[in-house]
């Protein structure tokens, strides 16, 4: 009888299946490693595009807002021009009330001043106060009783006026031409030849006179 002893080729079968198992579990290691770097890859990656949607989103959010802005102007459009053509209107007729002021209103305004009760023309200050010291004889009156002279005629053509008169004498003219003289709205005031004349009713003696001048507006 043969008898055949087996033992020995059981150790080795129990070394090789060890040998396997252990590769098995390197190998699903690895495995497990991978999915794990890819999950972690993905979460990161999915965080940034979130962050890149949230900032995507608040610029629409942005230019949305600024698009109905935009529409609300348009939306006015309309009601803005009638606005502008009411305000236009009002400059123009501001702009326009100025320029009478400074021109020949301003003028007949000055002209009404230098003949009334206790005022005198319009004249820098200092003007007046250097011509009490030099020559205080071309300083206006303040007491002068402007109804002693009254206007007869004025007329204006390319800003140069010529005025009629009547006064009670000569001096009273002179005043009043002085006063002219004066007045920042007049210039190159000249006497014209004028004539003394009686008063049909009371013969009182008058003088007519005439001036002419330049204005400034």
């Amino acid at each position: 009888m043969i008898r055949v002893n087996l033992l020995p080729q059981k150790k080795r079968g129990v070394r090789a299946g060890g040998g396997a198992g252990q590769a098995s579990q390197r190998w699903l290691l690895v495995v497990l490693g991978v999915l794990l770097l890819e999950v972690i890859g993905l979460f990161f990656f999915h965080q940034k595009k979130s962050d890149e949607l949230a900032q995507q989103q608040s610029k629409n959010q942005q230019l949305e807002a600024q698009i109905n802005q935009i529409n609300s102007l348009v939306a006015n459009h309309e009601a803005v021009k009638k606005e502008l053509v009411v305000l236009r209107a009002r400059e123009d007729a501001i702009a326009k009330l100025q320029g009478a002021r400074s021109g020949p209103t301003a003028v007949l305004l000055e002209m009404a001043q230098l003949l009334t009760p206790g005022r005198g023309p319009t004249v820098e200050a200092d003007r007046i106060q250097q011509l009490r010291r030099d020559n205080p004889n071309l300083v206006f009156n303040s007491n002068w009783d402007s109804r002693r002279l009254w206007l007869t005629g004025y007329v204006e053509k390319d800003r140069v006026v010529k005025i009629d008169g009547v006064a009670r004498d000569g001096m009273d003219v002179s005043e009043f031409a002085q006063r002219l003289k004066l007045s920042t709205y007049f210039y190159d005031v000249t006497l014209l030849p004028g004539k003394k004349e009686s008063e049909k009713n009371t013969k009182l003696e008058l003088v007519n006179f005439a001036l002419q001048m330049k204005v400034r507006y």
